[in-house]
Parts: structure tokens; sequence; C-alpha cells
């Protein structure tokens, strides 16, 4: 095993085990696992919104960005950046700390991840779309309804499909 591949082991042991560490109250209610997911998960997907705030309202200052041909609305351009970051910070969460049991190789699970992942993306465009420009809602909290309806199904894809165990 490499030293690169020991240490992000290592790392999420870590992470499990500060997680493990407020678990026994809800010992009773749901598994280790879930409760490991929903927390590294609402890490990550607090650090999307924070992502997400920071580029609509200071990167991209609530203005349209032009990039090359085409012309993005600022929530979709905030939404498409904020992506690859959240995506790997994600996969790290779910690999290393929540289904570090799982014996399925990395490829196969970031592929797998991806489609789920993706599958999320498209609901997350078309909402936003929806949501700010139909019923004129604010972009961040928009995102914020969206993302809490995708972890959902998230969830049970991560669980049954990219990290099975």
């Amino acid at each position: 095993m490499s030293l690169h591949c020991r240490f992000n082991s290592l790392l999420g042991q870590k992470i499990g085990a500060l997680i493990d560490f407020f678990f026994p109250p809800f010992r009773k209610v749901i598994s280790q696992q879930t409760f490991r997911y929903g927390v590294s998960g609402a890490c990550n997907m607090g650090f999307d919104w924070v992502l997400y705030f920071v580029l609509y309202n200071f990167i991209f200052a609530k203005q349209n960005v032009d990039f090359l041909f085409l012309t993005f609305t600022p929530h979709i351009a905030s939404l498409i950046f904020s992506f690859p970051i959240t995506f790997l910070s994600g996969f790290w969460l779910g690999r290393y700390v929540s289904f570090s049991g799982s014996a399925m190789r990395k490829r196969k699970q970031l592929f797998r991840y991806l489609l789920v992942v993706c599958v999320c993306l498209l609901i997350h465009y078309f909402c936003l779309k929806l949501f700010v420009e139909v019923f004129m809602w604010y972009p961040t909290p928009s995102k914020m309804v969206i993302t809490i309806a995708t972890a959902i199904v998230s969830y049970f894809s991560q669980k049954y499909f990219s990290f099975r165990l």
C-alpha cells in the first residue's frame, strides 16, 4: 500500500473515530454506517453551501458569467464551479469514512459515485432553474432545499450502488 493510500486510510479512520465518539446516543435509532454517512455528508453539504454562497455573492457578484461562447446565470455558474470541489471531498469522505469497509476497486467506486452525483447534479440544475427563474426564490436557500432532498436519494444510491459492501 502506498504512503498516499495509508495516509488517506489513517485520516479516514481518525475522522471516523471522531464521528463515532458522538454515535452512542443514536445507536438504537440508526446504524453506525448511516450515522457516519449523515455526519460526513452534512459536513460536505455545509462546505458546499458555503462555497456556493461565496461563489454566488463574491466571486461572481450576482452577475452573469461569460465563459467562451456561453453565458451562465450566477446561480448556475456557482453550481458548476462548486461541483468538482465538493464532488472530490464527498467521494473521499464516502470512500474513507462512511463506506471504508467496501472492497470494491477505487476506480469502480469513483465511476459509480460520479454517475450518482451526476444524477443529483441534473436534479440540482433543473430545480435551481425552476426555483430561481420561475418561482423567483433566492438562490442559496433554493440550493439548500434541493440539497436536502437529493441527500436522501444519494444515501441509498451510495450505499447500495457506489460503495456496495
